[in-house]
Parts: structure tokens; C-alpha cells; sequence
């Protein structure tokens, strides 16, 4: 098991946000901010967190918050600017638009890391989720080349690298869900109230 020591906690908050029409890591469920389900997901695992996002908002958490060192690049640029100010060989990654994440689903991709893999992600309801993995640090000099090529895809990205999948049990399948719409966010406090 890796230790914590080794572990730095990167969260994505630097998305456009384009369908929900404002920074969804400051939107709430049940009066908590989204951003602070990240941070209350990752600490307890973690030696460091840090936030990548060009949005200066984000540093009343008082955490160490990372620009995007290509902008408007997504979310391979977000990893890659993460990885690059990473101190530590292993980084789990959490995009801030999951609220309900779990500690024990971030667990599972800890306890998988075997040494050789650059990359373990889980797979919820047949759909892989690499904003919710584990990245070795050396993923940033692939990330780099492939982003000074042009390439913004992420799936490209993690092509290359050596890739274990975490297929979640189906009852923390809800926990994965990603909010990017007003009618997503309406649907997830209507299931939270009842």
C-alpha cells in the first residue's frame, strides 16, 4: 500500500463550466460547496492538495492552487500542471464536479497500484472515469510531448501510459456521477433530500 506521504491530491476546478454557466466547484449540495467534497474526499489520503484553476476564488481554501500551464487545454492540460508541480510519485486526481465521491472508492485506487501502473482509473457503469485516478508522476513528460503536439484528448493521452481499470461494485456507482448540467445538479438535491 502506498503511504500517504507519497500521494498528492490534485483536484480539476479550472473547467469552462460551459453547459452549467458558472464555476461548478463553487455550486453547493446541501449548503457544501462541491470543491469542499473534493478536499473532504482526498485529505484524509493525501500529503498535499492542490488545486488547479486559473480562478483566484479558490484560494480562501488556503490550499496551494496551480494555473493551467497551457490554457484552455482541458483536462489533460489540468493533470499536466498538477503532475508538473507534484512533489510526490503518485497523484490522485478528482474532478470538482463529483460531490458525492467516496473515500472508499479513492481507497480502491490506492490499494490497486502494483508498482507498474502509470495510471489506474476506475470504470463505473461501463464508462472509464480518468478524473477520478491515480497518476504516476512520470506521466507528465508523456502529457507535456502530447500537448506540445496539439493533443487535447485525454483517452489519447492514457493510451500511452500503462493503464489498470477499477471497475466499481454497482452500489457506488451514484458516487461517481459528474454534475454538468442545471437539470443534473436540480436531479442530484431532489435524490439527496429524499
Amino acid at each position: 500500500m502506498i503511504k500517504k506521504e507519497d500521494i498528492t491530491g490534485i483536484i480539476l476546478a479550472g473547467g469552462k463550466s460551459s453547459r452549467m454557466g458558472t464555476d461548478k466547484g463553487f455550486l453547493k449540495l446541501n449548503g457544501t460547496l462541491f470543491i469542499e467534497y473534493s478536499i473532504s474526499a482526498l485529505q484524509p489520503l493525501v500529503s498535499q492538495i492542490m488545486i488547479v484553476s486559473n480562478n483566484v476564488d479558490y484560494d480562501v481554501f488556503g490550499l496551494k492552487r496551480v494555473e493551467d500551464v497551457i490554457k484552455n487545454a482541458g483536462p489533460l492540460a489540468g493533470i499536466y500542471s498538477g503532475l508538473h508541480q507534484s512533489k510526490t510519485a503518485y497523484n490522485l486526481v478528482l474532478s470538482c464536479d463529483i460531490p458525492l465521491i467516496k473515500i472508499e472508492i479513492l481507497e480502491q485506487l490506492i490499494e490497486a497500484q502494483d508498482g507498474n501502473s502509470d495510471v489506474i482509473q476506475i470504470v463505473s457503469r461501463g464508462k472509464f472515469m480518468p478524473l477520478i485516478a491515480l497518476y504516476k508522476k512520470n506521466c507528465e513528460t508523456t502529457f507535456y510531448q502530447l500537448l506540445q503536439n496539439d493533443e487535447r484528448r485525454l483517452q489519447v493521452a492514457i493510451n500511452q501510459c500503462k493503464v489498470k481499470n477499477i471497475v466499481l461494485s454497482s452500489k457506488l456507482d451514484t458516487f461517481t456521477e459528474n454534475i454538468n448540467t442545471p437539470e443534473e445538479l436540480e436531479q442530484i438535491v431532489n435524490e439527496s433530500n429524499n
